[in-house]
């Protein structure tokens, strides 16, 4: 059987959406819930096509049956941990003043994993200390670990992109 895919192309674009889903339904065996009237087309001539030249040969089938079982498919991406903050030290006066807007207080560790680290970033009364290093802004520790500019309080989810959590 001789397709001409260019005829079959311009016949299915006539076609209103429920007479396609009744082609589908035809080509394939089984219905569809889709109403996307590109997607059916595609769909439909690709089906044809593959009835008028041939398939897949078996051992195509199976070897992408295997690749399909070892595969590791998530339906959804893993949830971001949100970041912990460790109970803070007291200082020598004994108050716990607050270094920044919307900071933990002087003593708390600040958390995050990011690209298989942990990332541990401890408030100072005038500053942060990361890798044994003390950093003036959250920012800039961000950016040391990003080597990108960035927001040190999204970068370590303190904040929402709308502001305070």
């Amino acid at each position: 059987m001789q397709l001409n895919v260019a005829k079959e192309v311009a016949a299915l674009q006539r076609m209103t959406v429920n007479e396609l889903r009744e082609r589908y339904a035809e080509a394939f065996g089984e219905p569809t819930r889709v109403r996307h009237k590109g997607w059916l087309v595609r769909r439909i001539v690709w089906r044809l096509q593959a009835m008028a030249e041939g398939d897949l040969s078996e051992r195509a089938r199976r070897r992408a049956a295997e690749l399909a079982n070892d595969a590791d498919l998530r339906t959804m991406p893993p949830k971001a941990p949100r970041h912990t903050a460790v109970a803070p030290e007291r200082t020598k006066s004994g108050t716990l003043k607050r270094s920044g807007k919307g900071l933990p207080p002087p003593g708390s560790v600040i958390t995050r994993d990011y690209k298989s680290r942990k990332l541990r970033v401890t408030v100072l009364q005038d500053g942060f200390e990361f890798e044994g290093e003390v950093y003036k802004s959250l920012s800039a520790v961000a950016k040391a670990v990003t080597r990108s500019h960035t927001s040190g309080n999204l970068f370590f989810r303190l904040v929402g992109k709308g502001g305070p959590k």
